[in-house]
């Protein structure tokens, strides 16, 4: 499940790419010092996987899509941000296959951007198709 999510991480960031360019920083993981903004974090939060029939699960998992604004005007920034996130991550290549985010919203909390978007998808996980049963014969005998 973790390398989904990595998967799912790493074309988010280049939807974000896509769209803002290269002079937005995207991360995966915290910087503690040094916090260059206008920056992007991505956060995988509660994945989920439910096993549906033959070797099929249902992944659920949700991001968080933390944007750092540059602008002293960090609400109006935030909110110009946030309509771009929504075009830009209503859809997102993944794996040679078009992923729909769902549940999109997002809140701007102490001047930071938190956008919120599930992507859930079908995962097969069957190490091959199930040979088929053999052949079967079967004589009866009726009297009379």
């Amino acid at each position: 499940m973790y390398e989904m999510i990595t998967t799912i991480i790493e074309a988010i960031s280049v939807a974000l790419n896509a769209e803002f360019g290269d002079s937005y920083d995207i991360h995966m993981e915290e910087i503690e010092q040094g916090l260059k903004e206008p920056c992007f974090f991505i956060l995988c939060l509660n994945p989920a996987s439910q096993q549906f029939l033959k070797g099929r699960y249902f992944r659920v998992s949700q991001f968080c899509i933390q944007y750092f604004p540059e602008t002293r005007e960090k609400r109006r920034e935030c909110y110009r941000v946030a309509e771009r996130l929504l075009s830009c991550l209503e859809y997102i290549a993944l794996e040679g296959d078009a992923v729909m985010g769902t549940r999109m919203h997002y809140e701007v909390l102490d001047g930071v951007l938190h956008f919120f978007v599930d992507y859930d998808m079908f995962v097969d996980r069957r190490e091959g198709e199930i040979p088929a049963m053999g052949e079967v014969s079967q004589e009866t005998l009726v009297k009379g």
